[in-house]
């Protein structure tokens, strides 16, 4: 992914000025219990390639983690497409469940056990040619993570992900390491934990990648479960706005 993206000194890149227009074709949509939801498929397709996964008869790829009370999974979708999709799950001191916190519950029991929130994003999958037509594809899929930053009030994000995509979360999210490789069953490959702290970063974050911006209303549509809309559209233009005008007057 080109240098040229983050702009850590600057104002906003042409980059995010372009990520931003994107965001008029673009649709979150929630997966809200269905099995065969095309997400799960997406998932099977992209492991599938990596032969990250064997062989199933329904094509798709789901685990214990989807169905727990603190799971949210969203599809990603352009001109009606879907094309990647991201799951998270919302940890505190009294629920102690992910993907990651199965790998890593010594490095985050320390954490929940002083209060602190912790999301953690996994399952982010994209469909092979949109990754190639859509370079932005990356942050187009985990602006439902910053988003849900600023809903749950969290204090960190983890990142768990393979050594050599460390870079990217250092970069975008000043991510630093938190726990050492270790394998998940079924995985081939290590893992790193990357952790970012959200009250030294989430400011600047919002300055250098505006796309990452939100209003109140799209982030209580995303995520509150009572909420019967399941496609979202992005209220970055709004959101934008919003903060210049706060700018203006502060």
């Amino acid at each position: 992914m080109s240098a040229a993206i983050g702009n850590d000194n600057g104002p906003p890149s042409s980059f995010a000025t372009t990520l931003i227009d994107l965001m008029d074709r673009v649709e979150y949509r929630r997966v809200t219990g269905d099995r065969l939801d095309p997400v799960y498929r997406l998932r099977y397709e992209a492991y599938r390639r990596e032969e990250f996964v064997p062989i199933n008869a329904q094509e798709v790829v789901r685990d214990e983690f989807d169905d727990l009370p603190n799971a949210y999974c969203y599809g990603v979708y352009i001109d009606g497409q879907l094309v990647s999709s991201v799951r998270f799950h919302h940890l505190t001191r009294d629920f102690r469940k992910s993907l990651t916190y199965s790998i890593f519950p010594d490095v985050l029991d320390p954490l929940l056990d002083q209060g602190k929130i912790i999301l953690d994003p996994g399952r982010f999958t994209a469909d092979y040619n949109a990754s190639l037509s859509f370079p932005a594809l990356p942050f187009l899929t985990l602006r439902v993570a910053t988003m849900a930053v600023q809903h749950f009030s969290a204090d960190y994000v983890l990142n768990a992900v393979r050594s050599e995509h460390g870079a990217f979360y250092r970069r975008v999210f000043r991510s630093f390491i938190l726990g050492e490789a270790r394998h998940y069953h079924g995985l081939s490959f290590p893992i790193v934990l990357y952790a970012c702290n959200i009250s030294e970063m989430f400011a600047d974050l919002l300055r250098r990648y505006p796309f990452f911006r939100s209003t109140p209303e799209e982030r209580e549509m995303m995520f509150d479960r009572n909420e019967n809309v399941r496609a979202i559209r992005p209220s970055v233009r709004l959101a934008q706005r919003l903060a210049e005008m706060q700018a203006e007057f502060a």
